[in-house]
């Protein structure tokens, strides 16, 4: 019906005359002109990313040549994706999100992933007498085990979305699962063969002031030294940033799309101000009850008697007997009250009736999206949970990176509840609030944000475990762990927010909605969660943050970051 209205809407539109005005309007209309609106808007927001990317690459790795890296990994995952998902629509129907989706998560892991080996790489060559494939051995057996262990993270953070009962949904996740998995592939073969290749071409085209072989961060040293130093005071300025943000979340309503996300030009919605101003609020979102032809006056009446009700059209009969019962709602098809009427009329319309529609369908859909958020949210920690401990040897450690993943995804959706529900900050990012945020984003940027939270996490606490089992010193693993970390964090976060925020320089809501929700989130995340709150909690967990059982110890695999 979608592409049905993309093939018919503009013939439509140009049969209007001085007099006479034509508009397609309906959610399939809406939908057509969502996705034409949503297709423009992400070509701009890509042809701004790139360069913006490329820039912060080439700050982050100090030469082209090094920069150039993440780009091609990114490519590549991209393109291996986007091929799969095309023999997929062979198949099955797939998202337009899924594609969106796709493009992000390979841009941001890609440069992610090439951040961390490339910048290990670059400190075994340069700061030793390793020839280039024993300086690779080195990083794939240190930063190439955590991206091994990151990229993990991800999928199993994004499989949980398949719980979801929805075929758009699973196929979003199903588009992110291949680009994670054609880029880490990517980054677990192509990556180091083209690092030992290279050796010190690697620099080529280097910035003046880039110093090779730096691994260890000063800077960040002395940052780590600081908060060791002053943990009580840093730790609780960070927990209360993140907790004052985390508030709203309290207050968080959710809904369906409405015709907000579609532009105030687009000919569906004028042609939906044009219905609802002529019929009614309720108008474009008519109820369509079905039920046996005995039983249509029952329907009838009981649809006349419901107060969310306006207007009840003559029942229509079926070929194979049923009849179909056109129901006006008193509310417009976003305003919850009409999900509470369709709760109601199931109720007292005869037995095997069913009311559908597409304002019944986004309920439905709402629905199952609730009840399915609790499980998806607890399989992700714990799995996340899991997941952390045979990384990391270390069950407090392992608690320690998941609780503070959640309240960074937390504290980023209390900023999404203050910007996007409430409308906060809409003249400035020029969109409408829909006074909710859309009902499909705790469970889907829940599983996104804690994906790329588990990046990070793993990155610093894998390095801060390769200094524990070398030195067995809280102190050495912490700020050691930070020192070797930082810089990699920042760089890659720094990517990150960048991709996000072009993101939300679209023209349709949701888009916008999701880049800065997700920009807000990889912006909490790396500044105050992992380079504040985590070595904080390290600080004052000291050996016993490392501490493993005995028994516990039996169970687990033996996985260690350092390289021998």
């Amino acid at each position: 019906m979608v592409r049905l209205a993309d093939d018919v809407k503009v013939e439509l539109t140009a049969l209007g005359t001085d007099g006479v005005e034509v508009n397609l309007t309906g959610a399939s209309g809406m939908w057509s002109d969502f996705n034409e609106a949503n297709k423009s808007a992400m070509l701009k927001s890509e042809l701004i990313s790139w360069p913006v990317t490329l820039a912060i690459l080439v700050l982050a790795f100090g030469s082209l040549v090094a920069a150039g890296l993440p780009l091609m990994l990114t490519i590549l995952g991209l393109v291996s994706a986007a091929g799969t998902l095309y023999l997929g629509t062979q198949l099955m129907d797939i998202s337009i999100w899924a594609m969106n989706f796709a493009l992000m998560f390979a841009l941001a892991l890609g440069i992610d992933y090439a951040l961390f080996i490339v910048h290990r790489f670059r400190g075994a060559f340069f700061g030793s007498r390793l020839t280039a494939p024993e300086a690779v051995a080195v990083a794939m057996d240190t930063a190439g085990k955590a991206v091994l262990f990151s990229g993990l993270t991800v999928l199993i953070s994004l499989s949980a979305v398949m719980l979801v009962p929805s075929p758009a949904f699973r196929s979003m996740s199903l588009g992110i699962m291949l680009a994670v998995v054609f880029v880490l592939a990517a980054t677990l073969t192509l990556l180091p063969a083209v690092l030992a290749k290279l050796g010190p071409r690697v620099d080529r085209l280097a910035l003046p002031w880039v110093h090779s072989g730096e691994h260890r961060s000063p800077r960040f040293a002395t940052w780590a030294e600081r908060l060791w130093r002053r943990p009580a005071r840093y730790g609780l300025l960070a927990g209360v940033a993140l907790v004052v943000l985390a508030v709203p979340v309290l207050g968080l309503d959710t809904g369906m799309p409405s015709i907000r996300v579609v532009p105030t030009g687009d000919s569906s919605r004028q042609g939906y101000v044009a219905v609802q101003e002529a019929f009614g609020p309720g108008a474009p979102g008519a109820l369509q009850v079905v039920a046996g032809g005995g039983d249509a006056r029952s329907a009838v009446r009981a649809l006349e008697a419901d107060r969310g009700i306006a207007q009840v059209m003559p029942p229509q009969a079926g070929a194979d007997g049923s009849v179909l019962v056109q129901a006006v709602p008193t509310a417009d098809p976003s305003d919850p009250a009409v999900g509470e009427t369709v709760d109601r009329l199931r109720g007292v319309l005869p037995a095997g009736a069913l009311v559908g529609g597409a304002a019944a369908e986004n309920h439905d859909l709402e629905q199952a999206l609730a009840e399915k958020t609790p499980l998806v949210i607890g399989v992700v920690l714990a799995l996340g949970f899991l997941l952390l401990l045979v990384a990391l040897q270390a069950p407090l450690v392992a608690a320690l990176g998941v609780l503070t993943n959640l309240l960074a995804t937390v504290a980023a959706f209390g900023a999404g509840v203050l910007i996007f529900q409430d409308g906060n900050l809409q003249g400035l990012l020029g969109f409408e609030s829909q006074g909710f945020v859309n009902a499909w984003a705790p469970v889907f940027f829940f599983a996104m944000i804690f994906a790329i939270a588990m990046d990070y996490t793993v990155f610093l606490l894998s390095s801060a475990k390769e200094h524990w089992d070398h030195s067995r010193d809280p102190r050495e693993a912490m700020v050691g762990g930070l020192a070797h970390s930082g810089r990699v964090i920042l760089a890659a976060a720094a990517v990150m927010v960048a991709v996000f925020f072009t993101f939300a320089l679209s023209g349709p809501l949701p888009p916008k909605e999701m880049g800065v929700i997700l920009g807000i989130a990889v912006l909490f995340d790396a500044l105050v969660v992992r380079l504040v709150l985590v070595p904080v909690l390290l600080r004052l967990a000291g050996r016993w943050a490392w501490w493993l059982p005995a028994w516990l110890d039996r169970f687990l695999p033996d996985v260690r970051f350092g390289h021998a």
